[in-house]
C-alpha cells in the first residue's frame, strides 16, 4: 500500500502546481541573493588566467564557428532563399545550437551544485535550491552571446529582424524554466548517484546530433524520424528556430509541448530536490 500511496502523491496535479508555485516564489525571493552569486560566479572563474573573462564569450563564439564551419561550409547544404527556407543555412544551425550550448554547462555544473558545497548544505538557514539555480543563470552567458551573434548576423545579412523576436522572451522563460528543473533533479541525485554527471557529460555531446539542430528533420529517413519527435529537446530547439529562423510560428504544437514539459520538469525537479534535501547532509 505503502508504494501505491508514493505513485498517487508522484502523480496527483495539484502536488506539482504547488512545486512549481512554491518554487518560483522562493527563487524569485532570493533573486538578488543570486544574481550576487552569478556576478561572484563570473569574476572568479577566470581570474587567474592570462585572457581573463575573454573566455566568456571566446569558448562559445568558437564553438559556434566550428559547427558553422564544419556543417555550412565543409557539407555546403543547399538552404534557404525560400518560404520554406527563408534563411541560410548558417543562421539555421545557430538558431537552434545557441539554446543547446547554453543547456549543456548549466547542466554539467549543476551536478556539482549540491556535492561541491558541502558547508552550506549544512547550514540549515540556507537555501540550497538556489545552488543549482545560480548554476542555470551562470551559464546564461552563452546563451546571451549566441542571441547577440544570430542577431548581428541576420541585420547584416538581410537587414531587419523577423517579428518573431518579439516572443524570445516567451522561449527564453520557458527554456529556463526546463533548465532549472532539470538541474534540481541533477543536483539531488548527485549527491548519491556521482555517475550522473558523466550520462550528462554523454548526452551532452551525442544529443546535439539526435536534435533537429545541424539538419531538416526532413533529410532523416523515415525510420529513425519518431527518434526526433520522442527527444523532448527536439521541440525547444524547433521552438527557437521558429523565433530566429523561420520568423513564424512553423511549429506551434513545439511551443505547447515546450511550456507543458517547462513546467513539469521545473515542478518535478523541484518535488525531488525538496524529498531529497533533508538527507544531503548525511550523504556528503
Amino acid at each position: 500500500m505503502s508504494v501505491l500511496t508514493g505513485i498517487r502523491a508522484l502523480l496527483r496535479p495539484t502536488a506539482y502546481v504547488d512545486a512549481f508555485l512554491e518554487g518560483v516564489s522562493l527563487l524569485g525571493r532570493h533573486r538578488k541573493l543570486m544574481i550576487a552569486m552569478v556576478r561572484r560566479e563570473l569574476v572568479l572563474r577566470h581570474v587567474n588566467q592570462v585572457m581573463g573573462s575573454f573566455w566568456l564569450i571566446g569558448h562559445p563564439l568558437f564553438l559556434m564557428g566550428l559547427f558553422v564551419f564544419l556543417f555550412g561550409v565543409v557539407f555546403n547544404p543547399k538552404v534557404g532563399e525560400s518560404y520554406e527556407l527563408p534563411r541560410d543555412y548558417t543562421v539555421y544551425i545557430l538558431s537552434g545550437l545557441v539554446p543547446w550550448l547554453a543547456m549543456v554547462p548549466a547542466l554539467t555544473a549543476s551536478c556539482n551544485s549540491v556535492t561541491s558545497n558541502a558547508a552550506l548544505v549544512k547550514q540549515f538557514v540556507f537555501h540550497l535550491e538556489i545552488l543549482p539555480a545560480k548554476d542555470v543563470l551562470t551559464s546564461s552567458v552563452v546563451w546571451v552571446v549566441g542571441i547577440a551573434v544570430i542577431t548581428i548576423y541576420t541585420l547584416i545579412e538581410y537587414g531587419s529582424l523577423p517579428w518573431t523576436y518579439v516572443l524570445l522572451p516567451i522561449a527564453a522563460t520557458i527554456h529556463l524554466l526546463a533548465i532549472v528543473g532539470l538541474a534540481f533533479l541533477f543536483s539531488a541525485l548527485a549527491v548519491f548517484f556521482r555517475d550522473i554527471q558523466d550520462f550528462v557529460n554523454v548526452f551532452a555531446n551525442v544529443g546535439v546530433y539526435i536534435a533537429p539542430v545541424t539538419y531538416l528533420p526532413q533529410w532523416v529517413p523515415p525510420v529513425f524520424r519518431p527518434v526526433l519527435y520522442f527527444n523532448p529537446f527536439s521541440y525547444l530547439i524547433w521552438m527557437y528556430q521558429d523565433v530566429l529562423y523561420f520568423g513564424r510560428i512553423e511549429h506551434p504544437v513545439a511551443w505547447v509541448v515546450s511550456a507543458v514539459g517547462a513546467v513539469l520538469a521545473f515542478a518535478f525537479g523541484y518535488r525531488v530536490f525538496r524529498r531529497l534535501k533533508p538527507v544531503f547532509g548525511n550523504a556528503l
